[in-house]
């Protein structure tokens, strides 16, 4: 058996949670690189897609040890059907994707539309001499401060998501993040380290 095909003993809905929350992601990657002309982004949606092929495949392995009857076939019918469903939506972010890949255009009018969405998507890499490194996503506080949310992480050929306040940002660790205009500035000068401190918010509860 191939080496990338091997049957890990994960439970269904761990794969279905997996697969919904890595589409989610993508959808948000896909738009975001479509409407910043984001190549990088779109690079992510490519290998994301990888993940779902993988995924799909466990989830086919893990139904077929399982069905023993036609019974079995028709309760698990609706399980496969919500794989389909995210195989179907992961290949429709990868079609978006390939038009910033292909260079192929989007027409003005759609561009100016998206533009005045209030959030955009950003990628960057945490370099040695970045205060993001060796600390806690919970430590950091980024939601709360400057208003950008961490929604990905890609250490070497693993992609992290579904992040939890105690995950450690490593050096060369690449972090997929949303946020305002002004926060995402803010949090790319943080990974480079050309920003040493995390900025506090502009407003006070009391201003409020």
């Amino acid at each position: 058996m191939n080496e990338g095909m091997q049957y890990r003993p994960v439970s269904v809905r761990e794969i279905l949670k997996e697969m919904h929350d890595t589409t989610t992601l993508m959808v948000d990657l896909a738009y975001s690189s479509i409407v910043f002309n984001d190549k990088d982004l779109a690079e992510e949606v490519i290998e994301l897609d990888e993940k779902i092929k993988a995924l799909k495949t466990a989830l086919l392995m893990h139904t077929a040890i399982v069905i023993k009857d036609p019974e079995d076939a028709e309760a698990l019918s609706g399980v496969l059907q919500m794989g389909a469903v995210s195989d179907f939506i992961s290949h429709a972010a990868k079609n978006i994707s390939n038009i910033v890949l292909l260079g192929l255009g989007v027409p003005p009018e759609i561009l100016s539309a998206f533009a005045r969405t209030q959030e955009r998507f950003v990628r960057v890499k945490v370099s040695k001499d970045s205060i993001l490194a060796k600390k806690s996503i919970g430590e950091l506080s980024l939601e709360t401060n400057i208003g950008v949310k961490i929604i990905a992480v890609r250490r070497g050929r693993e992609i992290f998501t579904n992040l939890e306040d105690d995950f450690t940002l490593l050096e060369d660790d690449v972090l997929i993040a949303r946020g305002s205009d002004v926060g995402v500035i803010e949090f790319d000068k943080l990974a480079k380290g050309e920003l040493k401190s995390i900025p506090e918010p502009s407003l006070s509860i009391e201003e409020w």
